[in-house]
């Protein structure tokens, strides 16, 4: 039983994350509805789904776990138990899915030709694509939990551990002998444990570290060439200034590739950190005999919860144009906050031109041109239009 002061805290704690979740993803959907240069962007499709499934989680999942947790027991019924397990794994099953559909995007978009890109993310295959991030948690979640399938072999167990809860439910008469309280006890067997497991999270986590990790390597590979590039226009102009101008370049490049990487480690380290711990658990337990306490099996979970809400930081909040789209929103749409025009002859660029192939990086670098830019497009322009950064920058 937990003492009224835990119990506020935890409160406290769980609410603010229940809002910061609901919040943060709104504004992400209400962004891209609202900017039409944001819905230009085929990668910002997933990061809108992405929302919804987060959205999803808050309202439909988090609230009921919330209750649960707080009370230490389940007064909504059996077969609302079931719905609200299935939903649970749908929905965040869906959220790790598009979180696996944004890596496999930027990895198209950055380490491959335009041409093979725009073959590949092609409207239809991106609503396939999130279509399949929704369709495919149904087969590990509402299916066989909904059929009992998670609980082959294992019912007697479901059922003692029922009854211990039913017990404690007594002993601390936290409820009226009248209410409708029952034990909402959700075990999973051998099978169904690896199987939810590896579809839910080991396939989008290996695709997602090999993704980010050749899109690391082709930034660094870029960022270098742009270095050469502006020692190269930096020499035909001037050579007086020749060791400070190379140790400026090299450190400029220093800071771009430990930016990219800071950026990619975040990402990666914010996905592992709030799901392996809930995945690791759920594939060693049924192999030791269902012994993990009730505590950190909670912990694990709403840890994974918490995602729900870096999503939106991580994948919007840190770009620059959702949060000119976000301040637009925000401040009822005053005018210093709208989009210069990419006509100007200040404008940053993120996106280099090399071997014919346009690569574009997530921090602003400035255009760089072998010759003085032509009224037509030749070999020696290097710098072109920015395009939408590969990473939140």
């Amino acid at each position: 039983s937990l003492s009224s002061t835990c119990r506020m805290a935890l409160i406290c704690f769980l609410s603010l994350v229940m809002l910061m979740s609901i919040l943060g993803n709104l504004l992400v959907m209400v962004a891209v509805c609202k900017d039409r240069q944001l819905r230009k962007i085929k990668t910002n499709y997933f990061i809108v789904s992405l929302a919804f499934a987060d959205l999803l989680v808050s309202v439909l999942v988090m609230p009921f776990g919330a209750i649960e947790l707080v009370h230490q027991h389940w007064i909504y019924g059996e077969t609302f138990c079931l719905v609200r397990t299935s939903l649970d794994v749908l929905l965040t099953t869906a959220s790790i899915l598009h979180l696996c559909c944004i890596a496999l995007d930027r990895y198209y978009a950055i380490c491959c030709q335009p041409l093979v890109y725009r073959n590949k993310m092609t409207p239809m295959r991106v609503a396939l694509m999130i279509g399949g991030c929704w369709v495919i948690p149904t087969f590990i979640s509402f299916l066989p939990i909904m059929q009992g399938w998670n609980s082959i072999g294992i019912d007697h167990l479901v059922r003692s551990k029922s009854r211990i809860k039913h017990a404690l439910h007594k002993h601390y008469k936290q409820f009226d002998d009248g209410s409708n309280s029952t034990s909402c006890v959700f075990m999973v067997n051998k099978p169904y444990a690896l199987t939810c497991s590896v579809v839910a999270f080991y396939i989008p986590l290996v695709l997602m570290v090999l993704a980010y990790q050749r899109i690391y390597v082709t930034a660094r590979a870029h960022a270098l060439q742009i270095s050469m590039l502006q020692r190269a226009g930096g020499a035909a102009g001037t050579s007086g200034a020749g060791v400070d101008s190379a140790d400026h370049q090299r450190n400029h490049r220093m800071r771009t590739e430990t930016k990219a990487a800071k950026t990619l480690c975040i990402i990666m380290g914010c996905f592992c950190l709030c799901w392996a711990p809930f995945f690791v658990t759920n594939v060693v337990d049924p192999f030791i005999d269902y012994t993990v306490p009730d505590k950190l099996w909670a912990a694990c979970l709403w840890l994974g919860y918490i995602n729900s809400m870096l999503n939106p930081i991580l994948y919007a909040f840190l770009n620059k144009s959702f949060r000119r789209a976000f301040l637009i929103i925000l401040c009822c749409g005053r005018k210093r906050y709208r989009r210069p025009s990419i006509l100007g002859s200040g404008a940053p660029c993120t996106a280099t031109q090399i071997n014919g192939s346009t690569h574009v990086f997530g921090v602003s670098l400035s255009c760089v041109w072998s010759h003085p830019p032509t009224s037509s497009f030749s070999d020696s322009l290097y710098c072109v239009t920015c395009l939408p950064p590969l990473l939140p920058s």
